[in-house]
């Protein structure tokens, strides 16, 4: 016979006045989480109590019940209710539905409060995205919702934004197939077949993060903190019927632009409108790029302007301004750092005396008819023009006095023309890189690590050279010590010459080049430390001995380091077998160069390289990427990018390697991690380089 399964009885339940009720000391809930109790009552004065009030009779000593109920589950409830009493809106004996618990159970209390908290499940987001998208239909609005709810607009934007995932994707992530934070990635996109183009791609990768999802959806398009479209600026290329990704769930920067043409085209022509109003001034030509190469007025003449001298009005401002620049810098000088605000008040201080001391400068109109200038965008997306710039056969054609027929006087004349000439040199902006060297061939990929591609290690030494000018130029001691060095070389080892003084700088060119180099901390010192200088330099050549004479001590040193710092040559080269130059004779020149970066502590990391794509990662083989990241950051993070195309591998590695402090070989100094420079070049050349002997 058949054993008869047990019935279970429900608590009754029943309305009882508000004012019987009192909160148990039984509920587990203590910690304050979710709604708060005003934003409950709310909630309750809207559409009432939804879920009834669990309760147990309140006994007295001989265990007869007082007619009176606590509530050791619903407590938050249970506050909501007695709140809105207090505030008169609701009465003191109005009914409220419970659940009553027999007296005498053998659920305790404690166990009733602490099953209603934990059995709760949360509903899951897809419910809540549906049932936000079906309030939408039936015409609330955004803003609706989120009071109903009690959560910000942007919490129901962010949830209605999972409508732009496709169907496909959301049964997937219904059934568990990938995370919420996967799920939300997808929706920076309206392509449901990219969508679902890029899943099958990941889902089949170890590597599944959502920041993969969203460059594999952004890879095509052009993010709004981009140069260009600060430029032109955001409304600007929106109005022009540009699209634009934005992604809700995380800080995008203003998000990803999706047509990359109509933002060149508004940039052009922006660029060209403002080189007809810099043409206007007068100029015979004006050239226009959206960047120019690294030396590109190195073969022009540059005729001299005027400074527009400073107002009463301006000199008084400027006076202002020092004085309270001192008097900040006098009361904090024993403190440690400056508060926020004060901080923020010197840099404000800062940049106005700097608008008000570079001043603007006027051109001789006769001048102008003959030069032209150059209009380009700098590194933060503003307007960069250089004017003043004389092409070679615009030149004017005067007669030079000779005294000798081997034209001494016209070395002289050289000798001081060269100076100015390279103060031009460091008006570049980045871009294109204007050399003669072909392109590297991309390397194989082979197991092991290859040597670095020849152009790749000139780039990376022309980039290690600029920084080691700006810090040789900041160090008259080192930059005296270098040349002594020179000198005595050059009286004792090799045959003097027949001059007066036969010890000038040849100044090296740095045509092969990264382009962020001309836009990097050192070369906008070079250019800051040129223009200085060449404010202050006279007119002819006996004015500019007296001037040398008269400097004091610390200047001329100053002078002679700036000046030293054009020849410094820390360039790798490959050199042809039947050249002038060895390439033993390059290899010593880097072993040089590194015991110049050493004595002035050389860091690339603090003059501003970072590995990128363009730079370093999308020209090495993927071994060399990898090795990279995993000095870096370790076997882990180098092992979660392996399995990676060689494209994706470079971007992910530019990712893990931002702020990381990693340089490759070429560009470490001695003393810090890793060999040395030389010693990496070496590496991979020591066997040319002996054939080349």
């Amino acid at each position: 016979m058949a054993t008869a399964i047990p019935k279970i009885t429900l608590s009754s339940s029943r309305d009882i006045p508000f004012n019987r009720l009192v909160l148990s000391q039984s509920n587990v809930r203590r910690v304050k989480s979710g709604l708060s109790i005003e934003e409950l009552a709310r909630d309750i004065e809207r559409r009432g109590l939804l879920q009834s009030l669990n309760v147990r009779p309140v006994l007295d000593d001989s265990g007869v019940e007082t007619g009176t109920y606590e509530v050791p589950a619903g407590g938050r409830r249970f506050r909501a209710l007695e709140l809105l009493v207090k505030q008169k809106k609701l009465a003191k004996t109005a009914s409220v539905p419970c659940v009553v618990r027999e007296a005498g159970s053998a659920i305790l209390a404690e166990d009733d409060s602490l099953a209603e908290n934990v059995q709760r499940v949360a509903l899951h987001p897809l419910d809540q995205f549906r049932a936000f998208r079906d309030m939408l239909e039936k015409g609330m609005s955004e803003e609706e919702i989120a009071a109903a709810f009690f959560v910000a607009p942007a919490v129901v934007r962010q949830r209605l934004r999972l409508m732009t995932v496709s169907d496909k994707l959301l049964d997937i992530y219904e059934q568990d197939g990938m995370k919420l934070e996967q799920f939300m990635a997808f929706s920076i996109s309206d392509d449901h077949a990219r969508q679902e183009q890029v899943w099958d791609i990941v889902s089949q990768s170890h590597n599944r993060e959502p920041y993969v999802i969203r460059r594999m959806l952004t890879e095509k398009t052009v993010r709004a903190s981009d140069r260009r479209v600060r430029f032109v600026g955001l409304d600007t290329y929106l109005a022009a019927g540009g699209p634009i990704m934005r992604d809700l769930f995380d800080a995008d920067d203003g998000g990803w632009l999706q047509d990359p043409a109509i933002l060149d085209r508004l940039v052009m022509e922006k660029l060209h409108a403002a080189a007809e109003d810099i043409r206007a001034e007068g100029w015979k030509w004006v050239e226009t790029a959206l960047s120019f190469p690294w030396g590109h007025t190195r073969q022009f003449a540059e005729i001299e302007g005027t400074e527009v001298p400073l107002s009463d009005e301006e000199t008084a401002r400027l006076e202002v301004l020092h004085t309270e620049q001192e008097t900040i810098e006098a009361e904090y000088a024993q403190a440690d750092e400056y508060p926020d605000e004060v901080d923020a008040r010197l840099g404000e201080i800062e940049r106005a005396i700097l608008a008000l001391e570079e001043r603007p400068v006027t051109f001789d109109p006769a001048d102008m008819a003959r030069a032209g200038a150059f209009v380009s965008l700098d590194s933060d997306g503003r307007l960069q023009v250089e004017r003043g710039f004389v092409l070679p056969e615009d030149m004017s054609a005067e007669p030079e006095e000779t005294d000798d027929a081997d034209g001494s006087d016209e070395y002289a004349h050289r000798a001081y023309d060269g100076p100015n000439e390279r103060f031009a040199d460091y008006g570049g902006d980045e871009g294109r890189v204007g050399n003669s060297i072909a392109p590297d061939i991309e390397p194989e990929e082979e197991d092991g690590i290859k040597p670095l591609p020849d152009r790749l290690l000139t780039e990376l030494t022309a980039w290690r050279t600029l920084a080691l000018r700006d810090a040789f130029a900041s160090n008259p001691h080192v930059a005296l010590t270098e040349f002594l060095h020179t000198l005595v070389r050059d009286v004792y080892w090799q045959t003097p010459g027949a001059d007066c003084l036969e010890a000038y700088v040849r100044e090296i060119p740095l045509p092969v080049h990264s382009p962020d180099m001309p836009a990097s901390v050192p070369a906008h010192a070079l250019r800051q430390r040129n223009e200085g200088w060449k404010h202050d330099l006279p007119e002819d050549e006996d004015a500019l001995w007296r001037w040398i004479d008269g400097l004091d001590d610390a200047s001329r040193m100053a002078l002679l380091a700036h000046c030293l710092s054009f020849g410094v040559n820390g360039l790798y080269e490959r050199m042809p077998s039947y050249g002038a130059v060895s390439q033993r004779s390059v290899t010593e020149r880097l072993k040089r160069a590194d015991r110049l970066a050493s004595a002035l502590s050389l860091d690339l990391v603090e003059a501003g390289w970072q590995p990128t794509v363009e730079n370093y990662l999308g020209r090495v083989t993927k071994a060399r990427i990898l090795q990279a990241v995993r000095e870096a950051r370790g076997n882990e993070a180098a092992d979660r990018i392996a399995h990676l195309k060689k494209p994706d591998m470079a971007r992910e590695a530019e990712r893990l390697l931002e702020g990381s402090g990693w340089l490759p070989e070429a560009l470490r100094t001695v003393g810090g991690a890793g060999r040395t420079p030389t010693e990496a070049v070496i590496a991979g050349e020591e066997v040319e380089a002996i054939a080349a002997e």
